[in-house]
C-alpha cells in the first residue's frame, strides 16, 4: 500500500479537475443505469397480456407517461433508449476527457520529477547505474501513474458505484434472486487477489528484462562504427536476441497467466449467470416475477459482472503499475551523498585560489583513490598532473566542482570550504574542458553558448575565434546553425575539442579544470589546440591532467601523483633534474615511435 499512498500524492495538485471528472462519470453511471428500464415497460407495459400477473403498475406507468397508442407508446420507449445512451455517452466523454487529462499531467509531473531528481544526484549514482536503466525509469516505468490513474482510481471509482446501485436495485426488484446470482462473488475475489501477486512478480521481471535489452540495444547502437570495424555485427545480434528472447519469455509468462486467469473468473461468471437464468426462469413459470422484470434483472446482471471483470483486470494492470512506480521511487529516494547544505553560500567572482587540505576519497568505501592530498594552488598558477592510470588524477579534479565529496579533509576555493557553497555558484567559477568533449545534438552556436545561455553572437563568434575554430565554422554550410549529430558525430576530433574550448572562452570562468585534452588528438591538432588553450589559461587558475608530459612541461607547477598521493612536485626543470618517476615519464614520452612526438 505504501506505493500507491505515494502515488495518490502526485494526484493532490489535480483535485478539482478528479472531482469535477467523478461528477461527471457519476452523471453516465446514473443513465446507464436506466438503459434496461425501457425494455421491461416495452415487455410488461405493451407486449404482455393485460392479465398477466405483475404487468399492472407497467400498463399504468406507460399510459400515464407515454400516451393510450401502442405505436406511440413503442416509439417513445425506444427514443428513450437512445436519450439515455447519448446523454450517458455525453457525461461519459466528459468524465473520461477529465480523467485522461489529469493522467497525462500527474505523468508529465512524475517524468519532470525523476529526469530533476537524476540531474541532481552525484555523479557516483551515475557511475554506478546505466545511463539506459535511468532512460527507461523516466520514458517507460513513470507511464504507471497513468496506469494507476486511469485503470486505477477512474475505473475502481466506476465499477465500484456501479455495483453498488446496480446491486441495491437488483435487491429491490428480487432479493432472493440476487442473493442466487451473486454467490459466485466470494471465489471471483479470491481468484483475482491469487492472480494479482503473480501479476505484480511477473511485471517486474518484465520491465527489468526490457530496461536490460534497451541498455543493450543503446550500447550496440551507439558503438556501430566499432562494431562493423571488428566485423562484430553477428555476435551483437546474438547478443540481442539473447535478450530479447528473454523479454519473450517474461511476457509470455505474463500474458499465459492474464488468460488463465480471465479462463477461471469467466467461468465463475458464467456459473453465476446459469443460477439467474435457471432460478429466475423458475420464478417466471411460477408466475412470481414478471418477464420483464426477469430481462431487467439480466441485463444489471451483466451490468455487474461487468465491473467485476474491469477490476479483476485493473487489480492486475494496478500490481504490474505499483511494480513500475517502486523504480520510478527508487530514484526519488536515492540519498543524495553530495547534498546542498541548508543555508549555503553563494560566491559571486572568485580569485582562482584552490587548496587540498589531508584529502582522501574512495568510490566505494573500501579502496582509496586519493590519500591524505595537501595542495595549495595560488590565482593564476597552470598546475599539471601526471601519473599513471588508476592513480587518482581525474579524481583530484572532480573534487573542485564538487562532482564527489572528499571522505576525509576538506576542498577549498578561495578559503571557502566547497561543501558551503551552492553548487551552482561553485560550478559557474569553473570551466571545464575533457578528452571527448560533450555536444548534444543541436547547432554549433547553441553549443558554444550552453554555459552562457543569453550569449549574444558576437561574444559566440569572438569565443570561437580565440578557440581557433572561427575557419572551420564559417567553412560550414550553415556556420554557426549547422547541426553537430548526436554527440558532435558530424564533426572531427579536433573540431569536438575546440568547440569545448570555445564554450571555455564564453563562460570566461577563472578557474580552468583540463582532463586529457589532448589525448585522442594528432601531433598536428594537438599543437593548435595547445595554442587555443594557452590563450585559455592565460590569467586562470588552470589544473590539467595529462599523459603528454609535453603539453604541462612548462607550467608553473607538476604534480606526479602515484597510489593516490602526492609523489613528487616542482617544475618541469626541477623533477628532469631529481631523476624520479618525472624523469622516466619525460623520457618515455620523448621515445614514442615516429608520428607520436608531444
Amino acid at each position: 500500500m505504501g506505493v500507491y499512498r505515494r502515488t495518490v500524492a502526485f494526484f493532490l495538485p489535480f483535485w478539482w479537475q478528479t472531482l469535477l471528472g467523478v461528477g461527471f462519470s457519476l452523471g453516465s453511471i446514473g443513465f446507464n443505469l436506466l438503459k434496461p428500464w425501457p425494455l421491461k415497460y416495452l415487455v410488461d407495459g405493451i407486449l404482455q397480456a393485460p392479465d398477466s400477473p405483475g404487468v399492472g403498475q407497467s400498463r399504468e406507468f406507460v399510459a400515464h407517461w407515454f400516451g393510450q397508442v401502442p405505436g406511440q407508446q413503442i416509439l417513445l420507449l425506444c427514443l428513450s433508449v437512445v436519450v439515455f445512451s447519448f446523454i450517458g455517452g455525453l457525461f461519459n466523454l466528459a468524465s473520461n476527457f477529465l480523467f485522461l487529462r489529469t493522467g497525462l499531467l500527474c505523468l508529465m509531473k512524475l517524468r519532470t520529477d525523476i529526469y530533476a531528481a537524476l540531474h541532481s544526484l552525484p555523479l557516483k549514482f551515475h557511475d554506478a547505474s546505466r545511463s539506459s536503466d535511468s532512460a527507461f525509469r523516466v520514458a517507460y516505468d513513470s507511464q504507471s501513474i497513468q496506469t494507476v490513474y486511469n485503470q486505477g482510481f477512474a475505473t475502481v471509482f466506476q465499477a465500484s458505484v456501479t455495483l453498488f446501485w446496480g446491486i441495491a436495485i437488483m435487491l429491490w426488484i428480487d432479493w432472493k434472486l440476487t442473493l442466487a446470482s451473486v454467490l459466485v462473488l466470494p471465489a471471483v475475489l479470491l481468484a483475482v487477489r491469487f492472480f494479482a501477486d503473480r501479476v505484480r512478480q511477473q511485471s517486474t521481471a518484465i520491465q527489468e528484462k526490457e530496461s536490460d535489452l534497451l541498455s543493450i540495444t543503446q550500447e550496440g547502437l551507439s558503438a556501430i562504427r566499432m562494431v562493423q570495424a571488428f566485423g562484430r555485427e553477428a555476435f551483437e545480434i546474438r547478443q540481442f536476441r539473447r535478450r530479447a528472447m528473454r523479454s519473450f519469455g517474461a511476457n509470455m509468462e505474463l500474458n499465459m497467466t492474464t488468460v488463465k486467469s480471465s479462463l477461471v473468473i469467466g467461468t465463475l461468471m458464467a456459473a453465476g449467470t446459469a443460477v439467474l437464468y435457471g432460478y429466475g426462469a423458475n420464478q417466471v413459470l411460477g408466475e412470481v416475477l414478471p418477464l420483464g422484470d426477469l430481462l431487467v434483472f439480466t441485463m444489471y446482471l451483466t451490468m455487474l459482472y461487468q465491473p467485476l471483470e474491469q477490476l479483476s483486470y485493473t487489480a492486475w494492470a494496478m500490481e504490474g503499475a505499483a511494480a513500475g512506480m517502486q523504480r520510478c521511487f527508487e530514484v526519488l529516494d536515492k540519498v543524495n551523498d553530495v547534498p546542498e547544505k541548508v543555508g549555503a553560500q553563494r560566491i559571486e567572482q572568485a580569485k582562482g585560489d584552490i587548496a587540498f587540505e589531508k584529502v582522501s576519497f574512495s568510490y566505494d568505501g573500501k579502496r582509496e583513490i586519493l590519500k591524505g592530498i595537501d595542495l595549495i594552488v595560488k590565482a593564476g598558477d597552470t598546475v599539471g598532473i601526471v601519473g599513471g592510470t588508476g592513480n587518482g588524477k581525474s579524481t583530484l579534479l572532480s573534487l573542485v566542482p564538487r562532482f564527489y565529496d572528499p571522505m576525509a579533509g576538506r576542498v577549498l576555493v578561495d578559503g571557502y570550504d566547497v561543501s558551503d557553497l551552492t553548487k551552482k555558484s561553485l560550478r559557474s567559477q569553473i570551466s571545464i574542458v575533457l578528452q571527448d568533449t560533450l555536444l548534444f545534438s543541436t547547432t554549433i552556436r547553441e553549443n558554444i553558448a550552453y554555459g552562457r545561455p543569453g550569449a549574444t553572437f558576437e561574444q559566440i563568434e569572438e569565443a570561437a575565434r580565440k578557440a581557433q575554430a572561427l575557419d572551420f565554422i564559417r567553412s560550414l554550410p550553415q556556420g554557426f546553425d549547422s547541426q553537430v549529430g548526436e554527440r558532435g558525430s558530424h564533426l572531427s576530433v579536433g573540431q569536438r575539442q575546440r568547440i569545448g574550448i570555445a564554450r571555455a572562452f564564453l563562460k570566461d570562468a577563472p578557474i580552468l579544470l583540463l582532463d586529457e585534452p589532448t589525448s585522442a588528438l594528432d601531433p598536428t591538432t594537438e599543437r593548435a589546440i595547445m595554442d587555443a588553450l594557452a590563450a585559455l589559461m592565460k590569467g586562470r587558475t588552470t589544473l590539467m591532467v595529462t599523459h603528454r608530459i609535453g603539453t604541462v612541461h612548462h607550467f608553473d607547477r607538476i604534480l606526479v601523483l602515484d597510489q593516490g598521493g602526492i609523489i613528487e612536485e616542482g617544475t618541469g626543470e626541477s623533477l628532469l633534474a631529481a631523476g624520479g618517476i618525472y624523469t622516466a615519464l619525460y623520457r618515455a614520452s620523448e621515445h614514442k615511435p615516429k608520428g607520436e612526438e608531444e
